[in-house]
């Protein structure tokens, strides 16, 4: 079954909708604006800006019928990407330096404090090699949470528009997604 999310301009699923099933760069050019959303299947990461950038939220198959009380969001989600299901191994390499500089640790498992259990003070580079990531910017999967796909990121700092650091790592797994 492919992934399926339908937003709304108004509260609790009113007005005008677009129908979704991949990633959109800008949802303003389908709705004057988003105010609720229903994902019908697969999972979602929402963003707060145009073109996957700004506040990130994953959301699950489910309906958020306002973004205040539920993701924190002022009344928008302007993209989103598609989150594939993804089945195999998972592993990625997270860099002390940008450029993939400094102390390097190979990561296939969640990482709940990258400080205590990797000892680098700092990551500022990575290479997804195998699956979907979310990095966030406090231990224990707290804090805001950041999309990543397979690919190489050069400098983490251009992902967000402020100076976050990230300190755990979990994998977008199936069982994950089913606790959200």
């Amino acid at each position: 079954m492919s992934a399926k999310i339908v937003f709304f301009e108004g509260r609790n699923f009113q007005g005008r909708s677009y129908e979704c099933v991949g990633d959109c760069s800008e949802i303003s050019s389908h709705l004057s604006r988003c105010s609720s959303c229903r994902v019908e299947s697969g999972t979602f990461m929402v963003y707060e800006r145009p073109n996957y950038t700004g506040q990130q939220h994953l959301l699950t198959q489910g309906e958020y019928p306002e973004y205040q009380s539920t993701i924190g969001f002022d009344d928008c989600i302007r993209s989103c990407r598609n989150v594939p299901a993804h089945q195999g191994p998972f592993k990625m390499r997270i860099y002390e330096g940008a450029n993939f500089e400094g102390q390097m640790k190979e990561l296939t498992e969640d990482c709940d404090s990258i400080q205590d259990h990797h000892h680098m003070s700092e990551m500022q580079s990575c290479n997804v090699m195998e699956g979907h990531w979310l990095m966030f910017e406090q231990p224990n999967y707290e804090g805001r949470m950041f999309y990543l796909k397979p690919g190489k990121y050069r400098d983490l700092t251009e992902i967000s528009s402020d100076d976050v650091r990230f300190n755990s790592i979990r994998r977008i797994t199936e069982s994950f997604i089913s606790n959200q």
